[in-house]
C-alpha cells in the first residue's frame, strides 16, 4: 500500500509541476495560464464554482460525479497553491501535522 500512496502523491506532485510550467506561458494557449493572467479573482471564482459542484454531487450521491468535481476542486486549489508560491507538500506538512489531533482541538486552537 505505501507504494500505491507514494503513487498517488506523485500524481499530485505532476500536477502541481504542470501548473507551474504553465503558469507563464501565452494564456491563448493555456487554460492555466489564462487564470493566472485573469489574476487571483479569477482563481478564487473558480474554486468557488467548483466548491459548489462538489457539494451538488456530493448531494446526488453519484460517486463519480464526486470524484470528478472534486478533482477540479483540487486542481483549482493547486492553482492557487501555486500563485502564492506554495505546493501541495505544504498542505501534506499540515494535514500531516494535525494526525491524531482531535478535530475540537485543532479548531480551538486556532480561535486563539
Amino acid at each position: 500500500m505505501a507504494d500505491a500512496d507514494a503513487g498517488l502523491r506523485d500524481v499530485l506532485a505532476a500536477v502541481a509541476a504542470t501548473i507551474e510550467s504553465r503558469k507563464d506561458v501565452d494564456p491563448q494557449g493555456s487554460y492555466v495560464a489564462s487564470l493566472f493572467a485573469r489574476g487571483e479573482d479569477a482563481i478564487l471564482k473558480k474554486i468557488g464554482e467548483e466548491a459548489i459542484e462538489t457539494v451538488m454531487a456530493g448531494k446526488d450521491g453519484d460517486p463519480a460525479r464526486i470524484t470528478h468535481e472534486v478533482a477540479d476542486l483540487w486542481f483549482h486549489c493547486l492553482v492557487l497553491l501555486s500563485r502564492h508560491g506554495l505546493s501541495p507538500d505544504d498542505v501534506l506538512a499540515e494535514l500531516a501535522r494535525r494526525l491524531g489531533r482531535s478535530g475540537l482541538v485543532e479548531k480551538a486552537a486556532r480561535r486563539r
